[in-house]
């Protein structure tokens, strides 16, 4: 039986083999440190019987007015999980946080625009293209920001396409 709950410090030390996918964007431990004190509701992992970790979510809560949105910062899953629909369930939990408890208008990723099983999965729970970010990756891949609209955003607005594709730079003047 899977147990999801909230992600603590001493995590950080035993989910070393869930990063290991070439496909999961790694961080310093600052880095997470800093996510799990400020947004500790949009930290959670799943365990095994036995306490191993078999993934996590981390995100957060960030922009103003209609741009006020949940984010998804990292999704992963350990290679031996997948297909159980593990993803799925992390990320319904980050939705239902930013919908009902922050009353986000949305919530948003950035995937590799390489990476089609993630992209497919992300459209099969609703999300949409919004926009492609070039050379959003190391500077090299292109990156896509997918959306999902939340309850507060009536008319979808949020998931309205944009027709040509942004840099990095332009990413904060677009909130």
């Amino acid at each position: 039986m899977t147990t999801i709950r909230r992600f603590c410090c001493n995590d950080l030390l035993r989910f070393t083999s869930v990063n290991l996918d070439h496909l999961t964007e790694t961080f310093n431990m600052s880095f997470y440190m800093t996510y799990l004190a400020r947004w500790p509701d949009y930290f959670h992992v799943a365990e095994a019987p036995g306490n191993r970790i078999m993934g996590y979510i981390m995100g957060k809560v960030e922009g103003q007015g209609e741009s006020w949105h949940g984010h998804v910062t990292a999704v992963t899953v350990a290679p031996e999980y997948r297909r159980q629909q593990l993803a799925k369930k992390l990320m319904n939990l980050l939705e239902d946080i930013s919908d009902k408890i922050d009353k986000a208008y949305f919530v948003d990723l950035f995937v590799r625009a390489s990476n089609m099983p993630a992209i497919k999965m992300y459209e099969k729970l609703g999300y949409v293209i919004y926009r492609r970010v070039l050379r959003y990756y190391s500077g090299e891949e292109d990156g896509l920001d997918m959306r999902k609209a939340l309850s507060r955003d009536v008319e979808k607005k949020s998931m309205i396409p944009l027709k040509r594709p942004v840099t990095p730079d332009e990413l904060d003047l677009q909130y």
